[in-house]
């Protein structure tokens, strides 16, 4: 796996077989955020979707974090301009975020350590999640005086209910790994040692699938977070429509009646 030169420094890629692994690389702030790392992890992710061999997405962080959101210092070196060091700030991370969520590539993340702040908005935007059984999801802006952002009141509030988003995100409460997969946070939780491996191992069932039908069904779910019954059932026609006249659609049905695996 060869890692990328030039913008190396707060994202690490590198490729495994079909699949595109990014690595956060500020170890030294908890892997927190800043313009360039932001800059960094959305052009890694324009790179993955725009390169036909790419089928899925890996992100992971380091030992001791995923990511645990703003870097508070970019804040605290600049208090008399906070409004505008916040303003410039949450403006790329949103602006990465609606990316991902549009990109038609599964995106897996693999979380261990610390994941808050903004690093749990990041989380809950990714497709699927795996976490470390040492992890912990914290929301942690209310303790220093302000909301969430990183989409994390959309994202708790669907995922959860009115009540307990507002528990997590008023009370900052850790929550361990266990109770994330009871309450449909994460998909998967494993040993800390396992967790690149299984994340991995995910994140190659996705690219084994059929492309344009992955990227299909992650955009009709998407959609169904906001649509009403009937919408969505015309949107599922529609994409249904397309997909009939596809050669992905053609090699599942032939597969079918041929009973083998089909290859996409």
């Amino acid at each position: 796996m060869a890692a990328t030169q030039a913008r190396d420094k707060s994202v690490l890629s590198s490729v495994d077989g079909a699949v595109a692994i990014l690595q956060f690389n500020r170890p030294e702030r908890l892997n927190a955020v800043d313009g360039e790392m932001i800059a960094d992890i959305r052009e890694a992710l324009h790179a993955a979707e725009r390169d036909p061999a790419i089928r899925a997405v890996m992100i992971v962080g380091s030992d001791r974090a995923f990511m645990a959101g703003a870097d508070l210092k970019l804040f605290r070196d600049h208090l008399d301009q906070a409004p505008q060091v916040a303003a410039s700030l949450i403006d790329g991370f949103h602006s990465m975020l609606r990316a991902m969520r549009a990109m038609h590539t599964p995106i897996v993340a693999g979380v261990t350590g610390s994941v808050a702040g903004g690093g749990l908005g990041f989380a809950l935007a990714c497709d699927l999640c795996v976490m470390a059984d040492n992890a912990q999801l914290l929301s942690a802006y209310s303790k220093i005086g302000t909301n969430p952002d990183a989409g994390t009141t959309w994202s708790l509030t669907h995922l959860l209910g009115r009540r307990r988003a507002l528990q997590v995100m008023w009370l900052n409460e850790p929550i361990n790994a266990q109770e994330a997969l009871t309450l449909g946070l994460v998909n998967k939780v494993v040993a800390p040692e396992f967790l690149a491996q299984e994340t991995l191992s995910l994140a190659k069932r996705l690219a084994a699938g059929p492309r344009e039908t992955m990227g299909r069904i992650k955009s009709l779910v998407e959609q169904a977070c906001t649509s009403d019954f009937s919408a969505q059932l015309d949107r599922e026609r529609a994409a249904f429509v397309v997909a009939a006249g596809s050669d992905e659609f053609r090699e599942g049905v032939t597969a079918f009646f041929e009973r083998r695996p089909a290859k996409f």
